[in-house]
This record gives C-alpha cells, sequence and structure tokens, in this order.
C-alpha cells in the first residue's frame, strides 16, 4: 500500500502571529534586514508557505543608531522620480539618515521581500521607529537579538 505525501495548505487566519522587537544599536543594516524579512515572511515556521502571510510583526527600534560597514554610508543613495521629464530626486544616506532614519530600513526590508501583492501586504507588518520607545506594549512583544 502506497503512502500518499499531502501538502499542508493553512489558512492565512489559522498561522499563530507574534510581536517581536529588534534593537537596532550598533546592529549592521543588511544583517538587521534579512533578519527582519524573514521573520515578517515567516520563513523561520514549520508551516511556511510561499503564497501565505504566515509571520509575525516586526518592530524596530533606535533606527538611527543603525550601523553600516566600508564605504556605505558615503556612497549609498536613494533615487526617485516625479514622472515628470528631468523629475530624478537623488539624495544620500547621510541626508535621509539626518531627516528620516526609518526609511533606510523599511528600504532594505522591503527590497527582500517578494515584489507583488503579497510584498505589499508584508511589508505593513513592519513598524520601525528611530527612539527607543514604540507605542505596541499592548501586543506583548518579545525581544529578538541579532
Amino acid at each position: 500500500m502506497k503512502q500518499e505525501k499531502l501538502t499542508r495548505f493553512i489558512k492565512t487566519e489559522d498561522a499563530d502571529r507574534k510581536w517581536l522587537v529588534i534593537d537596532a544599536n550598533d546592529v549592521v543594516l543588511g544583517r538587521l534586514a534579512t533578519k527582519a524579512a524573514s521573520v515578517i515572511r515567516g520563513k523561520h515556521k514549520p508551516i511556511f508557505t510561499p503564497n501565505m502571510d504566515t509571520g509575525d510583526f516586526v518592530i524596530v527600534i533606535n533606527a538611527e543608531k543603525i550601523k553600516l560597514t566600508g564605504k556605505r554610508a558615503l556612497m549609498k543613495t536613494y533615487f526617485s522620480h516625479s514622472m515628470y521629464p528631468g523629475g530624478d530626486k537623488v539624495k544620500t544616506l547621510a541626508e535621509i539618515r539626518a531627516k528620516k532614519p526609518e526609511f533606510i530600513i523599511s528600504e532594505a526590508v522591503k527590497g527582500m521581500l517578494p515584489k507583488n501583492r503579497l510584498g505589499r501586504q508584508l511589508i505593513k507588518k513592519l513598524k520601525v521607529y528611530s527612539g527607543a520607545e514604540h507605542p505596541h506594549a499592548a501586543q506583548k512583544p518579545e525581544v529578538l537579538s541579532i
């Protein structure tokens, strides 16, 4: 008698969601982004399904204290375009770090998620704050060390 192997598909509401806090103080940007993207996607769980949202929520605090290696702080740029002729805008990492340090981490994690409607849904589970406080104490987040 042959035993059938069945793939278990779980529903999105059946996924046990946790809230995790990552302290970005002196953590390298790429290492933090890969860990956060993996947790948001749900790859650390045995019930991981590539086409489902089974991951956890991630809160990143101390975004302004992120560490960059090599010449990254001097050479990295962020590009945007207004869709008008000559509407390209290039900002350096130092300019963005001074005004909105949360953007650096959110863009790094966003680049590691799928580029489709699932990715746009998953990025909403990332909460980034420049200071040490966050308004998600009611969710009882656990600390995730990197």
